[in-house]
């Protein structure tokens, strides 16, 4: 027999907590104080939010697998992971800029940062900011090989995840 389905009341649920729980995590790095840092202070906050993040997603992976339902639970681990780390790198690049504003070719705003993670996790990469220091090429490449990783493990992971967690059910009675 097919699993439970989730009703349509917990679908929608679940999608309006993704939604604010995306509200949230933006409406927080607008209002972040993201002081201009010398680059190994950045740097610092940088790894600590990349500890959070991977602490965070292994969190939810077991949240996942003991979920009633898997699937829902995968959206709502998705919702918060994905701009979480984009906000991750946004932000670092904001400090930087504001520390150091010859790092790319405009000084960056929270909006435009934001703006250009997105493009490079997008991988569109209009070329309208680019990176010129060094230091700022390196993390951009650190960004663009973590967005592959990103995007294969966590999706892969989290897929795993659902499908342990769907096996985990006993079948329902006939």
């Amino acid at each position: 027999m097919e699993p439970e389905s989730p009703s349509a009341r917990r679908v929608v649920l679940v999608l309006a907590r993704s939604v604010i729980t995306i509200v949230l995590l933006v409406v927080l790095y607008f209002l972040a104080p993201l002081d201009p840092r010398q680059d190994t202070g950045t740097l610092i906050l940088f790894l600590l939010g990349l500890v959070a993040l991977v602490a965070m997603v292994v969190f939810q992976l077991r949240a996942i697998v003991t979920a009633r339902y898997p699937g829902l639970r995968a959206v709502e681990a998705f919702a918060s992971a994905i701009p979480l780390f984009l906000l991750l790198f946004a932000a670092t690049y904001t400090a930087i800029s504001a520390a150091r504003p010859d790092m790319f070719t405009v000084p960056l705003t929270r909006v435009d940062a934001l703006y250009f993670t997105v493009t490079v996790f997008a991988t569109v990469g209009f070329g309208d900011i680019t990176p010129l220091s060094q230091a700022a090429r390196i993390l951009v490449t650190i960004q663009m090989v973590a967005d592959l990783l990103v995007l294969g493990l966590l999706v892969n992971s989290m897929l795993e995840a659902v499908r342990r967690g769907r096996s985990r059910r006993p079948a329902p009675p006939p």
